[in-house]
């Protein structure tokens, strides 16, 4: 009789048939069996080594089974490759279509050189979009659905966008779907349009065109005669052609919202007004406009008495306390958009000369002590709350914003006026001092440009102040400007226009 052993199985073998015994534990948990047994190794260089062996077969004609060609550019390519990068050639190589067995495919309304560069883009996701081949890649790489390279062409055109160009280039990408780019390009138009109105894209427009862009809330203009000098120069540019137009145009400005004085001298002596007569409607509905009381005028809605809302315009503007006439804690809102003002959270305690949406110092109005407290509005839950008090007292001080930090400059404390200097930092509600000003101010103005902040005037408690000095917070230094205003300016409004790039 023989002996028998038992059966186990068979284990992976070597070269030499020897079996390799494994290391194995029981699972820890049912189900857990499959998890224990397997690997996944991932390498993430192996899609592209992959492709760069394709591109060099291809680049040698190897295992190449379809020719594309464009006008007389012919390219040699794998059909898989195509298919897996664009829907489009996918589409051709696995449907019922000739193409999908032909050898030689033409591709129509494309430049051969721009399908070389796009086949190259599918080999080596390597593309260069350039001013030169920016409007012929982006058709393109639509027709082969090449998405990236489209999304390229759009952010390279949004990049490029200028007052000469904005027009043309909204043109275009309505001509192609570029829904995103569209809304860029016209809002680009909107915000520089003093601009935009001068050159030969805007006088080319149609008149549906100068109507949608003439007619915008989000038109950005300092005053309303710049649309009306655009649709004067629009008229003039094809007067013959375009003076039947006057009227619709005139429509879209909003004439009651210009000064008396441009009305009478400018907008009333223009031939082209004179010589419609719904254009001398328009002027005269302005007119009247003018002659009502404020709180009227207030309740007339139309259109053209609507003001614009432009995108750089902010949309409140909040009022911190004051004097009326002693310190007083109340605070009031202004929206723009509906032209009202309403009164929110009051201050917790009474302020005056305090800056605003950030109260800091100032004096509390009863027994005329100046304050280092600072408080913080929150429009979100419509309450005031006390941060970090600054490290000394200031009444008066200027107060800007400057790369998201809140500085206090000078200020006095009694008869004391100061020159120093602290920043506070909102995300470690802390203030730190900073280099001191060349000059002791207080009540003076405070705006930030280019990265510095300027600090304009005041007063040194003798005296107003013309000069105005900057602060730059790299070199942590104040210089002041070679050249003083020619009026010494103490509580002086001080405000940044933005000249567009």
């Amino acid at each position: 009789m023989h002996s028998s052993a038992a059966a186990t199985p068979a284990g992976p073998r070597t070269m030499e048939g020897e079996s390799i015994k494994l290391n194995s534990q029981p699972p820890a948990q049912a189900g857990d069996d499959e998890k224990n047994q397997k690997t996944i190794t991932v390498n993430p260089a192996h899609m592209g080594k992959a492709f760069k062996v394709m591109n060099e077969l291809r680049s040698k004609q190897l295992l190449c089974d379809v020719m594309i060609v464009a006008e007389d550019v012919e390219i040699e390519a794998h059909r898989v490759v195509l298919a897996a990068c664009s829907p489009y050639f996918r589409a051709m190589f696995t449907g019922d279509m000739s193409e999908s067995k032909a050898k030689k495919i033409e591709i129509k309304d494309v430049d051969g050189r721009t399908l070389s560069k796009l086949i190259d883009y599918i080999y080596t996701a390597e593309i260069e979009v350039t001013e030169e081949n920016v409007q012929v890649l982006l058709p393109a790489a639509s027709l082969l659905q090449l998405m990236d390279v489209r999304q390229n062409c759009c952010d390279f055109l949004q990049s490029q966008l200028h007052p000469t160009n904005c027009l043309g280039i909204r043109a275009f990408a309505d001509v192609h779907t570029c829904t995103d780019l569209l809304q860029q390009a016209n809002a680009y138009a909107e915000q520089h349009f003093p601009e935009v109105m001068l050159g030969e894209e805007f006088l080319s427009l149609s008149l549906d065109q100068v109507c949608s862009l003439i007619s915008s809330d989000k038109l950005t203009v300092s005053s309303e005669e710049k649309v009306f000098e655009a649709v004067i120069s629009w008229i003039n540019y094809e007067k013959e052609t375009r003076l039947e137009h006057m009227a619709k145009l005139m429509e879209h400005v909003r004439l009651p919202l210009l000064p008396r004085d441009y009305l009478v001298q400018t907008v009333e002596e223009e031939a082209l007004i004179k010589n419609n007569n719904t254009c001398k409607d328009f002027l005269i509905e302005a007119m009247k406009y003018h002659l009502l009381p404020l709180d009227q005028r207030l309740l007339i809605k139309n259109p053209r008495t609507k003001p614009r809302t432009p995108v750089s315009l902010p949309k409140v503007m909040i009022v911190v306390g004051g004097q009326a006439p002693k310190a007083i804690r109340s605070v009031e809102c202004y929206d723009f958009e509906e032209d009202r003002w309403d009164q929110i959270a009051e201050l917790p305690s009474r302020r005056c000369r305090a800056g605003k949406l950030y109260a800091v110092g100032g004096y509390d109005g009863a027994s005329r002590q100046c304050l280092s407290t600072v408080e913080q509005y929150n429009p979100a839950t419509n309450e005031w709350t006390y941060v970090a008090d600054m490290s000394t007292r200031r009444s008066g001080a200027g107060v800007g914003v400057l790369s998201g930090q809140l500085y206090a400059t000078g200020g006095h404390d009694g008869p004391l006026v100061r020159k120093s200097v602290e920043v506070y930092d909102p995300g470690t509600n802390s203030w730190k001092q900073v280099a001191d000003m060349n000059m002791c101010r207080r009540n003076a103005g405070v705006c930030a440009v280019n990265g510095l902040l300027y600090v304009v005037g005041g007063d040194d408690g003798s005296c107003n102040l013309a000069s105005v000095e900057y602060y730059n917070p790299v070199t942590d230094k104040w210089t002041l400007l070679p050249t003083n205003m020619s009026t010494g300016r103490s509580y002086a409004g001080v405000a940044v226009i933005h000249k567009p790039l």
